[in-house]
């Protein structure tokens, strides 16, 4: 039987991973923004809005919404994250989250989560980032001292 290895010593996590279980995780995300939308939708129909009546565009409460679905996927991710490791996405990759110093606390989490946010915003530039780093680390893995390692089959 072989000593585990720590995750330091585990093999990088390959950036086609990482996108796999980003569109795996859009999935329960996108759930979730369904549920969001249908709990303003029915508030906004309570308040005394036509049934059939859009949100304005570009409205505060658009981007209330637009908030609001961002949180919702936040708590989703940091709470995975910390209670599991990884998220429904991570999963079948066999992905997992590690601090640089042992558990991630919230604060890291919830970095991790808006610095990658600002990555996908632009243009994944933080994800790219893992194609010329020595350790295959994405910017908001170096930023938050978090890491994905990958756990191979025992």
């Amino acid at each position: 039987m072989t000593a585990p290895t720590s995750p330091r010593n585990r093999p990088p996590t390959l950036l086609l991973r990482r996108l796999a279980a980003l569109f795996y995780d859009f999935w329960p995300a996108l759930a979730l923004w369904m549920l969001v939308s249908a709990l303003f939708t029915v508030a906004y129909t309570v308040a005394g809005h036509p049934p059939r009546e859009n949100i304005a565009p570009l409205s505060a409460l658009q981007w209330l919404l637009w908030l609001a679905c961002w949180a919702s996927t936040g708590v989703y991710a940091t709470l995975s994250w910390r209670y599991g490791g990884q998220t429904l996405g991570m999963r079948p990759w066999r992905l997992h989250l590690r601090a640089d110093n042992g558990t991630p606390s919230m604060a890291q989490l919830w970095k991790r989560y808006v610095l990658a946010t600002l990555s996908l915003a632009c243009a994944g530039l933080g994800f790219w980032w893992a194609l010329f780093d020595p350790e295959r680390r994405t910017l908001h893995d170096r930023l938050s001292g978090t890491r994905l390692v990958f756990v191979p089959k025992q």
